[in-house]
């Protein structure tokens, strides 16, 4: 039995980036011989064990074979005589088909360290075009590393798309390739890669249809790499892209992928008030007073400031409109609401009320900024 670190772990390393997660593959061995050691089975479709002390994954050395479409459709041979080059030959990237042995040494068989050296994403083998799961994956390395994505690669991704691989990708998915992507550091690459291949047009056509104003989509861009450079939550990246798009289309691309909840509310938020917010420097306390009311700014001020975030992202002169708004929050927020519903007859009343003193204190606070 012999056991080898692979994968992500070797690719970063080589990158001089810090290791995370580290998988390894055993050769050699059943799942009987694994148990007995002392690894916990976890794999569903094939054997992928826990090790006893560190709890890394470990994976039996398999090769796979396509049987249906879409990500799904694979099945998988896990047997003592499969070897480490047939177990890498079934990877995505050259620069993700490397493997170390327990001294170190570097099994490079598809010269994925050429690749790293170069910045390039090159495909292992035809084997790709079966997954479109990695299409996802590729843009968003592009997004990671700002890699260019290798001509033969691009061409294979394009075919992919064309030929209705991609359709098979279930939202779910696409989301969690999407939200990995939109954490990286340049989310804008890997849209940027969706589009040049047609698969963004058949998994978020909504965002697709951005490309059809130069304007529009380098506003959007602009936005989302922004929030990304301000270290801004998933929610917040995903409403400066949203901010972009019709609030129909906002909401639509929302239910498409099945976003959940946070990321879904904060986007159409965004895709509906963003011009109020961004028109904050002008507008008057009356109209300051809806928008905190009409996104819940008093119950929700986290999410209200993760819209500010999400609207002013990529914005040049927006540090005036924002201080406007948040000191007109603050100073609306130290109303005592609860004073003034003890001395009220009614629930209209007691709206009304405290609409009333909120106002006259946003009143104040614009006052003393002009």
């Amino acid at each position: 039995m012999k056991i080898y670190c692979v994968g992500g772990a070797v690719r970063d390393e080589l990158l001089g980036r810090p290791v995370k997660d580290r998988d390894y593959v055993v050769v050699g061995a059943t799942p009987e011989e694994m148990v007995k050691q002392g690894y916990k089975p976890v794999g569903r479709d094939f054997p992928v064990f826990l090790h006893p002390g560190t709890h890394e994954e470990y994976a039996l050395a398999r090769t796979e074979r396509k049987t249906a479409r879409g990500y799904h459709g694979f099945e998988f041979r896990a047997a003592p005589d499969v070897t480490l080059e047939q177990d890498l030959a079934r990877r995505d990237l050259t620069i993700n088909a490397m493997a170390k042995d327990a001294e170190g040494r570097l099994i490079d068989p598809h010269h994925g360290a050429d690749d790293l050296r170069a910045g390039v994403l090159r495909h292992v083998s035809a084997a790709f075009g079966e997954d479109p799961v990695r299409i996802l994956r590729v843009a968003r390395f592009a997004a990671r590393y700002g890699f260019r994505i290798a001509p033969e690669t691009m061409a294979l991704m394009r075919e992919m798309a064309r030929n209705g691989e991609a359709d098979a990708l279930v939202p779910e998915r696409v989301w969690q390739e999407v939200a990995r992507g939109l954490m990286e550091a340049r989310p804008s690459r890997m849209f940027e890669a969706l589009r040049a291949c047609g698969a963004l047009a058949r998994v978020m056509p909504e965002l697709d249809a951005l490309w059809e104003e130069a304007d529009s989509v380098r506003a959007a861009m602009e936005a989302v790499d922004a929030a990304a450079g301000a270290g801004a939550t998933l929610p917040a990246r995903f409403a400066a892209l949203a901010r972009a798009l019709d609030p129909l289309a906002a909401e639509s691309l929302a239910g498409r992928l099945k976003v959940p909840a946070d990321c879904r509310d904060l986007a159409l938020l965004a895709a509906r008030h963003g011009n109020t917010v961004l028109d904050a420097a002008e507008l008057d306390a009356q109209s300051i007073l809806d928008l905190f009311n009409t996104v819940d700014a008093w119950r929700r001020p986290e999410r209200f400031a993760e819209l500010l975030s999400a609207v002013f992202a990529g914005e040049a002169d927006a540090a005036t409109a924002r201080l406007r708004l948040e000191r007109a929050l603050a100073a609306a927020a130290a109303v005592k609401a609860g004073e003034i519903a003890r001395v009220s007859k009614n629930t209209t009343a007691i709206r009304s009320s405290v609409d009333a003193a909120r106002l006259e204190a946003i009143r104040r606070a614009l006052a003393r900024d002009e």
